[in-house]
């Protein structure tokens, strides 16, 4: 950039210096001509061309004292001087064409810029402002010193010349310049390229990357705009594509200590793909030094400005470079060149020296006799026979840079064509009008140029879109070895650009040639994929691309490499390698579970031991101990423990509607029931005792048989209310439970209404502490009539077992909730039947002789 201003300083001071002298004399005067290489011909419009024919600039030494020496340029390549022939057998070809600008004559003035932006730019001012020695035609009318410019083929000095040139909005059509900052029309409103931007170009790499799965790579650019601006691009696409950049280093053109750490960077970074965009003369450096540390195992990508140089394609770089896949331009095929190359001959014009340096360097000769060192060059006599050479100037066979000077030339011809054909009132100027054909203006050429639509002989659609970039088509080049021991490009793929589909890239897998030992792609990447059943974990301040692979949570799963976990549908669970969801294992106390089982042979013991009891009772029913102690109650209460016993079956087994529902009327009953009967009895108990004495002879007649049955009755039927609205209203349902264990289902009863279980329990509870307190009170009664003893210790358990059945049972998970309350249930009617009962049946059984009446009143009288 501070080049450009420093030449945009110099050349105003220059336009300055030349105002005045015109104001003196009337007359422009030429200050000075610039020493450049070049070929010319004259014709009825110029075109002008800017080629990079010589690779190196040699700078004279400033001494500040004389006018500097013009600049040498050495290292002719004969590549782009084909480059520059083209442009001269495109302009013969159209030229001979009757139907393309008949009665108009196509000239050229083409020079050499050296690969250097200040002679590519004294290059393009000696287009844009002629080198005629003087002039008069102070009104400017007549065609211009060039209609339109093909070149340059470098990034940096088509900015430089576009800055400058776009603001007369004289034409500019690249054949090789790609940095996609060009495409911006307001900066440079008269650029256009033949060539796919360099955004394209990146596209089409990234595509590759993503073929092969290489996600770790090493970016390499060349410090210049085309270098700098593609590797900006690289860097954004990438990251959509999942790949990322281990390292991103600018290759300097003459700085050896920086080429080597740049060697040791590559060298220490695990990547093995590198991604090189570059020019042939920034990356030969590099590559130098890959030669000489014998750095292997590396993949290279090749940007389309040395996919196809064969600059490195020799036996010397063999090794290190073969396998190398490259993105270049879409090859064409151009009829008569050959011939017309072979046909070249120097010339005597001095507008035409190029002609003869191409001529001593292509047959080592010299049109001037001088030595070399202590050799003596032979005399070049010009009629040396091209035929009999082979390099690259008369290699036609892969024309793919070539081919777009040869659509540079045909764009501008062809806009220059529709130009000519214009119909005075439909013009699309002004007012309808057409341009002055005696008068051409470069932005009038520029108007046509922007909707040039045209098909070469080889069948290939030239147009521009709105930025002034070419169609995107590239073809994937791989680096193969000969027989001779050189390299060969093979194309082994093709990307197009579609409206729909973006960049898509076909490769012939089977005709790539890989420079590894397995002869397969290698692997590039920072971290291995996570296989099924992990997700992927970056690592802290490392790119995404590094990560370690951590298992699945339980629950989820990844049933892909490289992918998130995803939580299973809430009827599944993950399995064990976290790769697919399978239906939860679904929980409930069943009669297989060995703990249903248990559960189940209590229940059965417990109502046995009941029906052992009654039978023990009816047995002996007529007996004292057994009369004394109210039998029907008794019957009463054994029947209600056996169906406390029994309900704790409706607590095991599947959870269904009707047993849900049963299950808890079926307890609360039950053990309403049961309490009501103890309290009864216990009310019996203390009104027996008051009888007995003189002040209550009528307790008995007060709280008879009758009065006994209707309170039992009574209070049951309190409890059948509560389970008859409980169920209408809030009625229990089965449910499948995912809270508990996340891992299973616990099908279990889902109590519907808190208030109606609440209500349940609570009146149990109610009943039991009155019995508690009644038998409490009545705990010292006379031993032989006191069986309040007995109930209270049973209440006591009764009670004790119920309290701590509430946090065993909220702490409990799934089915082992279920156990919970039916332990309390048996453990309950358990101690009800053993405490309130056993000490009779212990009588009856192995003590009959204290089953009397004298035994029972005996202990009273003694005490009497």
């Amino acid at each position: 950039m501070w080049a450009t201003l420093n030449i945009c300083l110099y050349l105003s001071l220059k336009c300055i210096s030349a105002a005045s002298i015109l104001l003196r004399s009337g007359t422009c005067q030429l200050q000075g001509r610039f020493m450049l290489n070049g070929v010319y011909q004259d014709g009825d419009v110029i075109l002008g061309g800017l080629f990079d024919v010589h690779l190196i600039t040699l700078l004279p030494e400033l001494s500040f004292r004389m006018h500097p020496k013009p600049p040498y340029c050495e290292k002719f390549n004969m590549e782009n001087f084909k480059h520059s022939q083209i442009m001269v057998f495109t302009i013969d070809e159209i030229n001979k064409n009757p139907n393309l600008l008949p009665n108009i004559t196509l000239g050229y003035q083409i020079y050499d810029n050296c690969v250097r932006l200040g002679m590519a730019f004294r290059a393009a001012m000696s287009l844009a402002s002629g080198t005629q020695a003087s002039f008069s035609n102070l009104n400017c009318t007549g065609p211009p010193p060039v209609i339109g410019i093909v070149g340059d083929p470098g990034s940096t000095p088509s900015i430089a010349i576009s800055s400058v040139l776009g603001l007369f909005r004289v034409p500019i059509v690249s054949h090789f310049a790609t940095c996609s900052c060009l495409s911006d029309k307001k900066k440079y409103p008269s650029f256009f390229r033949t060539i796919p931007s360099d955004a394209f170009q990146v596209q089409a790499m990234v595509q590759i990357l993503h073929h092969f799965g290489w996600t770790w790579v090493g970016l390499l650019y060349s410090d210049d705009d085309y270098g700098i601006y593609a590797a900006q691009s690289f860097q954004k696409v990438v990251q959509l594509f999942g790949v990322c950049v281990a390292y991103s280093k600018s290759l300097p053109q003459n700085n050896t200590r920086e080429i080597q750490h740049i060697m040791g960077v590559i060298q220490a970074s695990t990547a093995r793909v590198i991604v090189a965009i570059s020019t042939s003369s920034y990356l030969l450096p590099l590559m130098d030094e890959v030669v000489l540390q014998n750095l292997t195992g590396r993949q290279w990508i090749a940007s389309e400005a040395w996919s196809n140089s064969p600059t490195f394609r020799t036996p010397r770089f063999l090794p290190f470079l073969k396998g190398t896949l490259g993105i270049a331009i879409k090859r064409g095929e151009i009829q008569g060149l050959l011939e017309f190359l072979l046909r070249l001959r120097p010339s005597n014009d001095p507008r035409n020296n190029m002609l003869k340096i191409f001529w001593e360097n292509m047959f080592g000769c010299s049109f001037v006799t001088k030595t070399d060192g202590e050799q003596v060059k032979k005399v070049c006599t010009g009629q040396e026979d091209l035929s009999t050479t082979n390099t690259a100037y008369t290699d036609v066979s892969g024309l793919r840079g070539s081919y777009n000077v040869y659509k540079a030339v045909y764009a501008l011809a062809y806009a220059l064509h529709d130009l000519m054909q214009c119909e005075e009132g439909r013009g699309p100027f002004s007012e309808n009008r057409c341009a002055e054909k005696t008068n051409l203006k470069p932005w009038q050429l520029v108007h046509y140029l922007k909707k040039v639509n045209f098909t070469t002989g080889f069948g290939d659609h030239v147009s521009f879109d709105k930025n002034g970039d070419a169609l995107a088509i590239y073809d994937v080049m791989n680096w193969q070895p000969s027989s001779d021991g050189s390299m060969r490009v093979q194309t082994v793929g093709v990307v197009n650009k579609g409206v729909a589909t973006g960049m898509v890239v076909t490769l012939d897998e089977n005709a790539i040639y890989w420079n590894f030992e397995a002869k397969k792609p290698p692997k590039s990447v920072c971290s291995e994929s996570c296989p099924q059943g992990t997700r992927r974990a970056r690592k802290k301040g490392l790119p995404v691309c590094c990560f370690d692979c951590l298992p699945c949570a339980d629950g989820e799963i990844s049933n892909r490499t490289d992918a998130e976990c995803m939580m299973c549908p809430d009827d599944f669970w993950s399995n064990s390698d976290k790769d697919q969801c399978v239906p939860k294992e679904v929980e409930f106390l069943s009669y297989e579970d060995p703990l249903g089982i248990s559960l189940t042979t209590a229940s059965l013991l417990g109502t046995c031991f009941c029906a052992l009891v009654m039978g023990i009772f009816a047995h002996h029913r007529n007996t004292p101990i057994v009369r004394a102690n109210n039998s029907e109650l008794s019957f009463l209460l054994l029947v209600s423990l056996k169906l406390c016993f029994l309900c704790v079956l409706l607590f095991i087994g599947q959870p269904q509607l009707w047993m849900c529902q049963l299950r808890y009327a079926v307890f609360g009953i039950s053990f309403v029931l049961c309490v009501c009967s103890i309290l009864v009895k216990t009310m019996v108990v203390i009104a027996v005792f008051k009888s007995s004495r003189p002040e209550g002879k009528d307790a008995m007649k007060l709280f008879g048989l009758r009065q006994q049955r209707c309170t039992v009755l009574v209070l049951t039927a309190i409890q059948v209310v509560i389970c008859a609205v409980w169920l209408s209203t809030a009625s229990p349902t089965p449910h499948k439970n995912n809270q508990y264990i996340r891992s299973k289902i616990v099908y279990e009863c889902a109590i519907g209404s808190v208030a109606g279980f609440s209500m349940l329990l609570g009146y149990i509870g109610l009943l039991a502490a009155v019995s508690f307190l009644f038998a409490f009170l009545a705990r010292n009664l006379p031993d032989n009539f006191n069986e309040a003893k007995f109930i209270t210790f049973s209440m006591l358990i009764f009670c004790a077992v119920w309290i701590a059945f509430v946090p065993a049972y909220v702490s409990s998970p799934g089915k082992y909730a279920v156990a919970v309350e039916i332990f309390a249930i048996l453990a309950s009617s358990f101690g009800l039947l053993v405490a309130i009962f056993g000490p009779k049946c212990y009588i009856i059984i192995l003590y009959p002789e204290r089953n009397t009446k004298k035994a029972i009143m005996g202990r009273e009288t003694q005490k009497r």
